[in-house]
């Protein structure tokens, strides 16, 4: 760990003169590729198109996509694909044929919801099945959550049921993902009659300010979840349930824990969330062989006030607020958390050791082939009668 947080800044400062030596050239090249992962952590950028579409076979309602062979496309379920730069979006269901020798798949096309995928020569694979709420098949009204950040847009997602509900739920999406991501939880919510509320929050494409956007990984956009609530209470919640997805479950803790609106959140369902940063950051740096001072360096920059000149960063992060295994006592209401034990980029370790040290408040579930967030893709079903129970058992009223 570097014990003098001025160094970086001195030596940025001083620049390479006459006589440096390498050891100085080493720092700086050093400083330089701690600062770009540490700005890779906290300025939102949007995702890329980097999966390439070999074939259409057929017409609506048989077509078919043919894709090359990878750890996502070659995963049972359903899933989105984006194309055309986010502004074409169609659902793929399950593998038609895989090809070893040229290490391609055939999928169905279920749906295509808009664009012309004929057309579309890459995509972006996705968890996200239902781009708005009329692909999800629910009731909805557009509406904007206020808070310090601005006007946050929000869908807010009215049940079917005759009569007027208190519980309501908060659909929390993930990091670089849109308010979509929690609509795979719209269907079941509607047949619960737990009306819910797809927020957006600050740093989202929708909102966000390019050249000082910084995501604060929980650390701040929790003051978003707090408006929404506003939102649910004025409207007759008395009883909230915090969905999160990934980041957003990172959100959604810290809003239970810290918000002024927290003695209204009375469970938490989390989906492949975020308990532990530094485990994720380790991993991440791990994953991306970076070497372990660069990584430690990483950390140092967005937790640090000396290092907000580099990042952006208006605050330092306190990633030690954000960890929840070393905060399990702190946890007062029930959770429902769902992780599957291949997710590649948030471990399910500190799950599991959440799960274990507080098993009076957690339920936790066995998912194994899910990678990330995409419990609900590989099996909708059983993540629905996961929710369905848990609600049921917890929180919604006894008929």
């Amino acid at each position: 760990m570097v014990r003098d947080t001025k160094f970086p800044a001195r030596l940025l400062a001083a620049g390479i003169g006459v006589g440096a030596g390498l050891g100085a050239l080493i720092s700086v090249a050093s400083s330089g590729l701690a600062a770009y992962f540490a700005r890779k952590i906290i300025v939102p950028e949007n995702a890329p198109e980097e999966l390439d579409i070999l074939h259409i076979d057929g017409f609506p309602p048989n077509m078919r996509i043919h894709l090359p062979a990878d750890e996502e496309t070659t995963v049972p379920g359903t899933y989105g694909l984006y194309f055309n730069q986010g502004s074409g979006h169609a659902v793929i269901g399950d593998i038609v044929e895989y090809d070893p020798r040229s290490r391609t798949v055939s999928r169905e096309i279920l749906s295509v919801t808009r664009g012309d995928i004929r057309r579309a020569w890459r995509g972006r694979w996705t968890g996200i099945v239902y781009p708005d709420p009329i692909a999800a098949g629910v009731n909805f009204e557009d509406i904007e959550i206020r808070s310090d950040a601005g006007s946050l847009p929000a869908w807010l997602l009215p049940t079917d049921h005759p009569e007027p509900q208190d519980t309501w739920a908060i659909l929390i999406h993930g990091r670089g993902s849109t308010r979509a991501e929690g609509l795979r939880a719209a269907p079941v919510l509607n047949t619960l009659g737990v009306p819910a509320i797809a927020m957006s929050y600050r740093n989202d494409a929708e909102v966000r300010v390019e050249t000082t956007s910084r995501y604060g990984l929980g650390d701040t956009e929790w003051i978003d979840v707090d408006a929404a609530i506003d939102f649910a209470v004025s409207h007759g919640a008395k009883n909230i349930v915090l969905f999160g997805w990934s980041m957003g479950g990172a959100i959604a803790l810290q809003a239970a824990s810290r918000g002024r609106n927290r003695r209204f959140v009375t469970s938490l369902v989390l989906d492949g969330p975020v308990v532990d940063w530094v485990n994720v950051l380790d991993g991440q740096a791990k994953k991306n062989l970076l070497p372990t001072p660069i990584a430690k360096l990483t950390l140092e920059m967005i937790t640090q006030p000396w290092a907000r000149p580099i990042t952006g960063l208006e605050t330092p992060l306190d990633l030690d607020r954000m960890d929840w295994v070393t905060r399990a006592a702190e946890l007062d209401v029930p959770v429902l958390l769902i992780h599957s034990d291949d997710d590649e980029f948030v471990p399910s370790g500190p799950s599991h050791a959440l799960a274990g040290v507080r098993r009076d408040l957690v339920t936790m579930p066995a998912y194994s082939k899910a990678h990330h967030t995409k419990e609900w893709n590989i099996d909708p079903v059983r993540w629905e009668d996961d929710v369905a129970n848990f609600l049921e058992a917890k929180i919604l009223p006894k008929d």
